[in-house]
C-alpha cells in the first residue's frame, strides 16, 4: 500500500478517535533504526541491507550515524553525539553493557547486531503482526506540523513525541580510516531530532510543531525511557 493510501486509512481511524482500535486494523509502519558509522569497516554490509528498506511503505527506515568511531581516522559527516546517547539508552533499557555498530533497533525493542537480513526480516514481520495500539495522523504545511493520535489501547504509560528530519540520500567519499578509498550512498539519514512533547495517553493527542524546509519528516510516538515505539508516520 502506498504512503498516500496509508494516510487516508489513518485519517479514517482518527475521525473515530474516541473508538477503540478494532482487531485487525492496519498496522503503523515498523520503525527500523540503524546505528552506523562511516568509520566502521563492518558497517557497509548493514548500510546496504538498510538501503533496501527505502522502497517499502510498511517500514520507516532511520539511519543514526554515531560519532564514537571518529577517533580512528575518519570523522563521520553525519555523526551526532545524541545518536549514541539514544543507542546507549536502548542498551541500558535492555540490560546490555555495550553498544555496537552496526546495530538495528526495530520498533524500539528488538536489537539486531551486525548485517543479518533474515533476522531483520523476521523482526519486521513479528512487529507487523502485533495489534495496532493507536492511530496516528501527521499533517504538514510550510510552517507547521500537526500531530494527532487516539488514546492508546492497553496500559497507558508516559510517552514522548519525537520529530526528526531525514536526508533521503547522500553520497560520501571516504578518504581516511577503515573505509578509505570508497564512495557510499547513505539513505534516510536522521538529523534535527527533537522530543517535541510529552503525552500521558489519557486523552487524545492534538499538537502542533513548527517546521521549515522540505526534508521528509518522521513522527514517532514512543514510551518514555527508550521504550517501545507504538506509532509512527513519515511525511515526504
Amino acid at each position: 500500500m502506498s504512503r498516500a493510501s496509508r494516510t487516508l486509512s489513518t485519517v479514517a481511524l482518527v475521525l473515530n478517535i474516541c473508538l477503540a482500535v478494532p482487531a485487525g486494523a492496519e498496522q503503523s509502519p515498523v520503525v527500523v533504526e540503524l546505528y552506523t558509522s562511516q568509520g566502521c569497516s563492518s558497517c557497509p554490509p548493514a548500510d546496504e541491507i538498510f538501503s533496501e528498506l527505502d522502497d517499502r511503505d510498511d517500514v520507516i527506515a532511520i539511519a543514526l550515524h554515531v560519532d564514537y568511531w571518529d577517533y580512528i581516522g575518519w570523522k563521520d559527516e553525519f555523526g551526532q553525539p545524541a545518536h549514541a546517547v539514544r543507542q546507549r539508552a536502548y542498551a541500558a533499557k535492555a540490560g546490555r553493557n555495550s553498544i555496537y555498530t552496526p546495530e538495528m533497533i526495530v520498533n524500539g525493542t528488538t536489537d539486531i547486531v551486525g548485517a543479518k537480513p533474515m533476522a531483520l526480516s523476521k523482526a519486521i514481520a513479528e512487529h507487523q503482526a502485533k495489534p495496532l495500539r493507536t492511530a496516528l495522523l501527521a499533517q504538514r504545511n510550510e510552517t507547521a506540523l500537526r500531530i494527532q493520535a487516539q488514546v492508546p489501547t492497553g496500559s497507558v504509560v508516559p510517552m514522548e513525541i519525537h520529530v526528526l528530519r531525514l536526508f533521503p540520500a547522500k553520497n560520501s567519499e571516504i578518504t581516511r580510516g577503515e573505509n578509505r578509498g570508497r564512495i557510499y550512498t547513505y539513505k534516510n539519514i536522521a538529523h534535527s531530532w527533537t522530543v517535541a512533547g510529552a503525552w500521558d495517553g489519557t486523552a487524545p493527542l492534538d499538537m502542533s510543531v513548527a517546521i521549515d524546509g522540505t526534508d521528509p519528516v518522521v513522527v514517532l510516538v514512543q514510551e518514555a525511557g527508550a521504550g517501545p515505539i507504538i506509532a509512527s508516520a513519515r511525511l515526504d
